[in-house]
């Protein structure tokens, strides 16, 4: 008997065969190691084993997905380089992940107030724009394959936030996009970046004051709890990038590559058609639960706050580049400035 190697990127798979009498010994089955920072009942984490029941069904077992979510694999500041050195195969981290790699164009979609609703999002994502972003991921050894949507941030505190001048002085997460840095800090916050599984004990001890993010969130990591007053401002928007090792990727068969990018496709039709609806019904049952109070901004609120945050645009001409915001304000349909 001998044994072939053949390498994927990173990752390895070994074939025995018998060379002299007898069938081929059964070929072991394809890992990929899928991780990512949230919980399997967000609609990040439902698409994730969405897309492991269509892998391994589409590929007729000759591929395992093992999916590690809530950061138990690795923590969501510790990802990609695990992706790049093929430590793990596939994530689906948010889009301001990039920037530490010298990918800063991504954080453009952090701006205020960008996307009126989602399907203005979804539309630029499966456009122009996602297109050139995932361009800018190659020299890096990544590969983009699906954007992920997650809705819209609130945020929170424990002290109602409905005028801009409420922000001064709070301690706020953010996720490390230098954009939601910079809005805060034009409101008079002090943004902290913390990976996400940190954030239940550091605003429950008070090491930060408060956060943004989308009411699933909210839900499943029980942010409302430790809380006591959430805007839902719909003021940004979250949404992940799912992502693979390249050289994994491409040294896959060709048709298994098919098949997983087919099984791709239809997860991230399912996790995007189902995003909406989780986020309206986490926030009715944050509202059911009562231990935070909900609040509304008004119109005359919420152009208070775009008034506050515009800033951001003309410092982010330097943060992102020009090319991203006029790609943006084209595909759109809006001015920048």
């Amino acid at each position: 008997m001998r044994k072939v190697v053949f390498a994927l990127g990173a990752a390895a798979f070994v074939l025995s065969m018998m060379v002299v009498g007898g069938p081929a010994v059964a070929q072991s089955p394809i890992v990929i190691k899928f991780s990512h920072v949230v919980a399997n009942d967000t609609p990040k984490g439902k698409g994730a084993l969405k897309f492991k029941e269509l892998a391994e069904k589409y590929t007729n077992g000759k591929v395992k997905v093992e999916v590690y979510p809530n950061s138990s694999l690795y923590k969501d500041k510790e990802e990609i380089e695990a992706l790049q050195l093929g430590s793990v195969q596939m994530l689906a981290p948010s889009t301001a992940k990039f920037a530490p790699l010298g990918v800063k164009e991504f954080e453009a979609l952090d701006l205020p107030w960008l996307f009126k609703d989602d399907e203005t999002y979804a539309k630029a994502m499966k456009g122009e724009v996602g297109k050139w972003l995932f361009k800018k991921l190659e020299t890096k050894g990544i590969t983009g394959l699906a954007y992920w949507d997650n809705g819209f941030h609130m945020v929170s505190a424990n002290r109602p936030l409905i005028h801009p001048a409420d922000f001064q002085g709070l301690k706020v997460r953010i996720s490390g996009s230098k954009i939601a840095d910079r809005y805060f800090r034009i409101l008079g916050s002090i943004p902290q970046i913390m990976a996400f599984s940190e954030v239940y004990q550091a605003l429950q001890t008070g090491v930060v004051d408060g956060c943004e993010n989308t009411p699933s969130n909210y839900l499943t990591q029980k942010f409302d709890e430790v809380q006591s007053d959430i805007t839902v401002s719909n003021h940004a928007h979250l949404q992940y990038a799912v992502i693979v090792n390249t050289k994994f990727w491409n040294g896959l068969p060709a048709d298994i590559r098919t098949e997983l990018t087919k099984a791709m496709d239809e997860a991230t039709d399912y996790t995007n058609s189902i995003a909406r609806k989780e986020n309206e019904d986490a926030l009715a049952a944050i509202k059911k639960k009562g231990k935070a109070k909900l609040h509304y901004l008004t119109d005359a609120e919420k152009q208070e706050w775009k008034t506050a945050m515009q800033p951001t645009y003309t410092w982010a001409k330097g943060r992102v580049g020009q090319e991203v915001l006029d790609l943006l304000a084209q595909q759109l349909n809006i001015k920048m400035n």
